[in-house]
């Protein structure tokens, strides 16, 4: 708290903060994007400039820090208020790089459908949240006789901070963030799955954006929610923040220092340099939308988070899983138990371009807010991941001509 006063002191933030702005949980109150003057492409966002803009879509999240070890959690994305077993959504999955465990990718390619809500998670606890799912969905009402789930569970790897061999989600966590989501803000930063994940070599997390078309583009929203934990050389808004912060990926090779006989392998950086690790981690991106769309075009869609993904200045390194889950909301597009034909909406090709905008728009705002709301977490082995320094980005935003 006391280092955002200093930054409204010297002017270096705006005065019209977020109405999010004292969300976090944590006693250091941090800016979204939009709150230091960065405003990412030309569409406008929604009410709260988050993926429940889109009607109908809940986030719920559980951050789990036990002992000086544990700094993990869980987050759940509902897509609509009902059942998504009995409400199927059309979805799609893009890989961007498959270093990763994302429970659940093979049937909705095979279908192009979504039959549970989504929930991120570390890596090591997809199954065990995946599982606990299950349970949650076969208690629902209408679920007697059903006798196959796909559930959708995609992570990051969040083991520098937190003890993930412990493996530490338990199924009150994965039940009271699916019963706990809600509609309207979405908590951002240290939070949820992003509790323990890093980015650019500063602390990553939960980030979020929205875009609302134009009504003469359709009037449609595009919401996206990020749990950032890769590298990178950190752009923002084009300027280049990692590289002027000194802290980017493949930096001690540049700058001559170059690998060791011993100690770490060619891409590996020790954890104390706080250099992002050259061999990446890894970024899952859930985009939503209220548009009518088929999985066809979904995928379409989630290509384009990619784009937005890249623009911040990733490379989707080797060891770095970079995923995609984007479905729409739309009810003129759900999928019923109906054995019959049935009748659908599908918005045409040439209508796609303006939601591809947005979603690149809404993709890298997210990422900036993940760093941005993100505060300073010491986890495992009293290992420390620093957050991103607000008033140093603000300067160098200004220097660039990003911000005013």
């Amino acid at each position: 708290m006391r280092r955002l006063l200093a930054v409204l002191i010297t002017g270096l933030l705006p005065l019209a903060l977020h109405p999010g702005l004292l969300m976090s949980q944590d006693t250091e109150a941090r800016p979204r994007a939009r709150d230091l003057g960065l405003e990412v492409g030309v569409f406008p966002v929604g009410p709260h400039n988050a993926i429940t803009d889109v009607e109908g879509v809940r986030v719920g999240q559980v951050t789990i820090r036990e002992g000086q070890d544990v700094r993990t959690g869980v987050t759940a994305i509902l897509q609509h208020p009902g059942n998504v077993f009995l409400e199927k959504v059309p979805g799609a999955v893009v890989r961007g790089n498959g270093f990763g465990k994302l429970v659940g990718v093979t049937q909705i390619r095979e279908l192009g459908e979504m039959e549970t809500p989504i929930l991120l998670t570390c890596t090591l606890c997809v199954w065990k949240a995946a599982d606990a799912m299950v349970e949650w969905m076969l208690e629902r009402e209408g679920m007697e006789r059903v006798g196959s789930i796909n559930p959708v569970v995609g992570e990051t790897n969040d083991g520098g901070l937190s003890d993930i061999r412990s493996r530490p989600i338990r199924p009150e966590h994965v039940r009271r963030a699916l019963e706990s989501a809600r509609e309207g803000p979405v908590e951002e930063g240290s939070v949820g799955a992003g509790t323990g994940t890093r980015a650019f070599g500063w602390k990553g997390g939960i980030g979020t954006s929205s875009r609302v078309l134009p009504t003469a583009l359709g009037g449609y929203t595009v919401g996206v929610l990020v749990q950032s934990n890769f590298g990178g050389i950190l752009t923002m808004g084009g300027a280049p923040v990692g590289k002027e912060l000194d802290r980017y990926a493949f930096q001690r090779y540049v700058e001559g220092g170059g690998p060791r006989e011993e100690g770490p392998g060619p891409e590996e950086e020790p954890w104390g340099t706080g250099i992002p690790d050259a061999r990446g981690g890894s970024i899952m991106m859930v985009v939503a939308t209220d548009a009518p769309l088929t999985s066809r075009n979904l995928e379409r869609l989630g290509r384009r988070a990619l784009l937005g993904l890249a623009r911040t200045g990733s490379s989707g390194s080797n060891g770095s899983g970079d995923y995609v889950l984007a479905f729409s909301t739309s009810p003129q597009v759900r999928r019923t138990s109906s054995r019959g034909p049935r009748s659908i909406q599908d918005l045409p090709n040439d209508r796609m371009s303006g939601l591809f905008q947005a979603t690149i728009e809404a993709t890298e705002e997210a990422i900036y807010n993940s760093l941005l709301k993100a505060t300073t977490v010491t986890g495992r082995d009293g290992r420390r991941a620093e957050a991103l320094p607000v008033p140093e980005t603000v300067e160098i935003l200004r220097r660039y001509g990003v911000i005013r």
